[in-house]
This record gives C-alpha cells, sequence and structure tokens, in this order.
C-alpha cells in the first residue's frame, strides 16, 4: 500500500450525515404542510350560517351557465351571398321550420366564399346552435356593420358559396 497516503486530519462524516438529513427532514416537513393546507382547503367543511364565512360566501355569486335561449325567442336575418336564387328564402323557410320564431331573407349585398353567422354580444352559444342547424362551421361576432333597422336580429345567418 504505497499509494495510499494517510490525511493529516479526519474528515467530519458523522456531522456532514446529521446536518443532510435534518436539511431533508425540514424540507419533508414543510412539503407535508403545505400539502395538508391544501387539502384542508379543498374539503373544508360548510360554514355555520351566521358565521363570517358564510357571509363572503353568501356575497359571492356562483358562476352557472344560463340556459340556451329557445330557437322561439331568437331572430335571425338570412343574408345571400353567393349568388344562387332564393338560397336565402328556402334557407329561411327551413330555420323557421326548426322553430326559429323570425327568419326573413335578403341579399347581402356581396358575394362571400363561405358562409358564416355572425351574433351580437351575449348570443355566442345560440350562434353556434344556429351553426350547426345549417350546417356552417364559422362562427364570429357583428361588426357593427348591419344598419340599425336590422337591430332586431340576434344572429345573421351569411349563405357563400360554400357552407363552411
Amino acid at each position: 500500500m504505497e499509494h495510499v497516503q494517510p490525511l493529516d486530519r479526519a474528515f467530519p462524516w458523522r456531522r456532514a450525515a446529521l446536518a443532510a438529513g435534518a436539511l431533508a427532514l425540514a424540507e419533508l416537513v414543510a412539503l407535508l404542510a403545505l400539502a395538508g393546507i391544501s387539502l384542508f382547503h379543498a374539503g373544508a367543511a360548510p360554514a355555520r350560517p351566521g358565521s363570517t364565512a358564510a357571509r363572503t360566501t353568501a356575497r359571492r355569486p356562483a358562476r352557472q351557465a344560463l340556459p340556451l335561449r329557445p330557437r322561439s325567442r331568437l331572430a335571425v336575418l338570412v343574408l345571400n351571398g353567393n349568388g344562387v336564387a332564393h338560397a336565402a328564402g328556402d334557407e329561411a323557410a327551413r330555420l323557421l321550420g326548426r322553430g326559429y320564431r323570425r327568419a326573413e331573407a335578403a341579399d347581402a349585398g356581396a358575394s362571400y366564399a363561405r358562409s358564416l353567422v355572425l351574433f351580437r354580444p351575449g348570443f355566442l352559444r345560440e350562434a353556434r346552435r344556429l351553426a350547426a342547424d345549417a350546417g356552417v362551421r364559422a362562427v364570429a361576432p357583428l361588426d357593427g356593420r348591419l344598419p340599425a333597422a336590422d337591430a332586431r336580429y340576434q344572429l345573421v345567418l351569411i349563405l357563400g358559396r360554400s357552407p363552411s
């Protein structure tokens, strides 16, 4: 054993191992505490009536999805943007048959490559249903280009040369 040289001083293995163990134990305790807090908040019991927590919870409105408005309460303007005679009138008649309150046909005044459904603010879900009813994939917000006389329509279906 010629190559092994003795150390002049002893390395403090015991102190290093104890320090590393204590650090690992502290991290474990912190992680368990965080997990316990998150589980406690997730499964918290309902607040007692009259308590501060109950009053705070009562003030917050529940975020529930409003039901779709029935077709019988919606007015649809069907615009012919494909140049095919009576296309808008035929589609308006189909929509009336599906239960829409009002479906009126008119000329778009321009040519559209694709059909689309436009909606006024607050009518996105109804617009998606109309698009499904008409076999159209494109749905977009109404940008305000319609004349004020057409404000009674919540949804606009523009018929283009292709359905989607």
